[in-house]
């Protein structure tokens, strides 16, 4: 079984289609965790009262979290948790699956005997309506290889619990915690295998896509030196490779 693991903060404009979506999913035996965490624009009470219907598809788990400030990374581990599936599969409440994704992209795993997967991406507007810029993922990724990408997108992501320790898959609670979580895993010898389907629409409006590059920039050094305790050469070496790959990506 597939452990489905959602963090959601000011979703209301999403949830009906997210839910709607995952229900149209080809593979069927998944588990879906929902993890509210202090929504402040009726989310919160949308979710409460899909919690208390009879109308919700018995794979559903909703929390509601009490902690108001747990994050992503924080409601993502309170979904870890709870998870019971072999298989887990990490979804933002706004980002877009194809219905074949989680059915091809285990089948891929099944067939590879692999641990960690990530399949290719579209950018899409507001609308989740793709804009044609792709993101292929590479056959495979290792830790080096990954300091200096970042091609792994959440949504995309696939863990098979008895390869990677779940331990691993919890997220720490920093800025950027899911690129950080990628590297602990493969810093632990795990190697990432990419399938190279286009299996999830990255909902980014164009507003958004040059507003945080330097956000961006603090982000990835902090990561470099303080988490990853990587010297001040190591990490403008890597730096370059990332900024180069971060530019390209966006032409």
């Amino acid at each position: 079984m597939i452990s489905i693991i959602t963090p959601v903060f000011n979703a209301l404009d999403f949830i009906d289609n997210t839910i709607a979506m995952v229900l149209r999913q080809t593979y069927s035996d998944w588990e879906w965790i929902i993890v509210e965490d202090g929504s402040t624009d009726g989310t919160r009470e949308k979710l409460r009262e899909l919690k208390d219907s009879k109308t919700l598809d018995s794979r559903i788990r909703i929390i509601l979290t009490d902690d108001n400030d747990a994050g992503a990374a924080g409601a993502r581990n309170i979904g870890l948790d709870n998870a019971t599936g072999r298989y887990i599969a990490f979804l933002d409440a706004d980002d877009v699956w194809m219905p074949d994704k989680l059915k091809h992209q285990i089948e891929f795993m099944e067939e590879k005997k692999i641990g960690f997967s990530f399949t290719s991406y579209e950018f899409g507007d507001d609308k989740a309506i793709g804009t044609g810029r792709v993101v292929r993922a590479p056959k495979t990724l290792d830790y080096r290889r990954a300091l200096s990408r970042t091609v792994i997108f959440t949504t995309t992501t696939m863990f098979d619990t008895t390869i990677v320790d779940k331990k691993l898959i919890y997220m720490p609670h920093v800025a950027s915690e899911d690129t950080a979580t990628w590297w602990q895993i493969l810093r632990s010898g795990i190697v990432a295998y990419g399938l190279d389907e286009i299996l999830a629409i990255y909902r980014r409006p164009a507003k958004s896509l040059s507003s945080n590059k330097f956000l961006a920039i603090k982000r990835i050094w902090y990561l470099y030196r303080q988490v990853e305790g990587l010297g001040r050469i190591q990490s403008g070496a890597f730096f370059i490779g990332w900024a180069l790959r971060a530019t390209l990506r966006r032409i």
